[in-house]
């Protein structure tokens, strides 16, 4: 695989439109690199050279990522976050958030999202690629670390067009035109330099997409889009059909309510409880299961079953960095069940550790994979 910043796989033909129709609403999904919360990330120059590029066009911003997250939870978020937001240019940057995952797990999940995305064929989509310490040895190589790798694996197969913001950000490192710590003093988390670094990365792809124009010669190296259909999949596992299940299907036992959950943007209400003890079930249709909670150092644990099946206990990492709570954390249960109904049971219990200060379980979301 060429060690490109740049890969131009099809023109952004909805974004386009969109611009002379004099509208575009553009979302991000990624972790923290990406997040809004911290006003200097790199969606922000992206976003004033789009202003200032269209001053006739309503320029409409769906920042949807969230820290400390990865794919899997935004198989389940992106129809609320993305899809229903009207989003016709999507960027998407997992390499950072999915790196410790296994292979086959974020294959599964990564193309279950740009299927979800590309599946009406009203948007564009850019993968962006992050950096962290940990891809160093790889790219000082010239090498492309595993979880970009195959990133690139899907962009190719989708037509999707691609910036490896990290490679574009080392070459700065390697020129002398910014230094290491202005760009990572932490080792991920850019800096203000670092964040217009990857920005800048980012709006050359895009004047090259929108005010360049493409020689025949890239026109004929395209693939065919995307967006006219959706081909089969490269992964027979792939999430692209997972669903929410409602919490008010859930049977429970015990002191248990549904809230609407005002403390956190990203969740529309939890089923919760403090109470040990406590129980829940439900049965869904499906080959296995993603929860998703509201989760910090004042959370429970839990243990569950599935069919009837041996008890399985969790006991959740807590970083030093997590608080008490607003880490909207998924919970991977498998997915290799056999297609068809299973009933699952829950028990709330008290993680017992030096980390675990509290027994607030805080269920967001039921991810049902099919």
């Amino acid at each position: 695989m060429n060690a490109d910043v740049w890969k131009h796989r099809n023109p952004l033909v909805h974004t386009r439109k969109a611009l002379s129709e004099g509208q575009l609403t553009v979302g991000f999904i990624g972790g923290s690199i990406t997040d809004a919360r911290t006003r200097h990330n790199w969606p922000e120059p992206v976003i004033a050279w789009l202003v200032e590029q269209y001053p006739e066009a309503r320029i409409v911003v769906e920042n949807a990522a969230i820290g400390a997250t990865g794919s899997e939870l935004a198989v389940f978020r992106a129809k609320r976050d993305l899809i229903d937001r009207g989003c016709q240019l999507v960027f998407i940057d997992y390499a950072v958030n999915d790196f410790g995952e296994p292979s086959d797990q974020r294959r599964r999940t990564r193309e279950g999202l740009l299927r979800k995305l590309l599946a009406d064929g009203d948007r564009d989509i850019v993968l962006a690629h992050t950096f962290m310490q940990t891809m160093y040895a790889v790219m000082s190589e010239g090498g492309v670390p595993d979880s970009i790798a195959e990133l690139e694996e899907l962009a190719d197969y989708y037509g999707i067009g691609s910036v490896w913001m990290g490679l574009y950000a080392l070459e700065e490192v390697r020129k002398g035109r910014m230094r290491w710590e202005e760009w990572l003093p932490d080792g991920l988390h850019p800096a203000h330099r670092g964040s217009l670094s990857y920005g800048q990365s980012i709006i050359a792809f895009l004047e090259k997409e929108l005010l360049g124009e493409w020689t025949t010669a890239e026109r004929s190296a395209t693939t065919t889009s995307a967006n006219e259909f959706l081909p089969a999949p490269l992964h027979p596992q792939h999430w692209g059909a997972a669903e929410l299940l409602p919490l008010a299907q859930v049977t429970t036992e015990g002191p248990w309510v549904i809230r609407r959950w005002p403390f956190y943007e990203w969740i529309d209400q939890v089923l919760e409880t403090a109470a040990v003890g406590a129980k829940l079930s439900f049965t869904f249709e499906g080959r296995g299961l993603s929860l998703g909670f509201d989760f910090g150092k004042m959370s429970s644990e839990f243990r569950y079953r599935i069919d009837g099946g041996d008890w399985v206990a969790m006991s959740r990492e807590r970083p030093d960095w997590c608080g008490d709570d607003g880490w909207y954390r998924a919970c991977f249960l498998g997915d290799e069940l056999p297609q068809g109904t299973h009933k699952l049971e829950l028990e709330v219990t008290h993680g017992d550790g030096p980390e675990c200060k509290g027994t607030n379980f805080r269920l967001a979301h039921i991810g049902v994979i099919r």
